[in-house]
């Protein structure tokens, strides 16, 4: 029996949580330093909390991972784009000396001859003062492509 859109979308939550695990073993590795899951961070004024994916311990590296994939159809997913932009906003309320990063999940469109991340990117950059965009190749389980603006 086929699942239903309804039954996919349960389990976007899980795929996103394990993306991250992934992004965050990759990162140490390439890094060569920790990250905390989870990292809540003040920021605005009046502050507020906001839950960052994964962030070293002196909060000088901080990074959103997103598990994003082309449409079926291979159509743009554009409300995950939106996301992408949401993510992007938050880090830059951070200050300057903090590294930011978003982890965009590998995903290469046939027809278009680029990634999601590398769409995103060209199409965005003008959003990402500071902000790095790293690819992550979920099965080799290393960085394949990166941009920094």
């Amino acid at each position: 029996m086929a699942e239903n859109s309804s039954d996919i979308n349960k389990k976007n939550p899980s795929k996103g949580k394990t993306f991250q695990l992934i992004a965050k073993e990759v990162l140490e590795r390439e890094f060569g330093i920790e990250f905390e899951s989870e990292v809540k961070m003040d920021i605005g004024n009046p502050s507020k909390g906001h839950k960052y994916d994964l962030a070293t311990s002196d909060r000088k590296v901080v990074v959103e991972c997103k598990c994003y994939s082309w449409t079926k159809s291979g159509n743009v997913p554009s409300a995950k784009l939106g996301f992408l932009n949401e993510a992007a906003f938050y880090l830059s309320f951070l200050p300057a000396n903090v590294t930011k990063i978003i982890v965009i999940k590998k995903d290469y469109h046939e027809k278009k001859k680029l990634t999601l991340a590398q769409y995103y990117f060209s199409r965005y950059k003008h959003l990402l003062q500071n902000i790095q965009i790293l690819e992550i190749d979920e099965t080799l389980r290393k960085i394949s492509w990166e941009a920094v603006e």
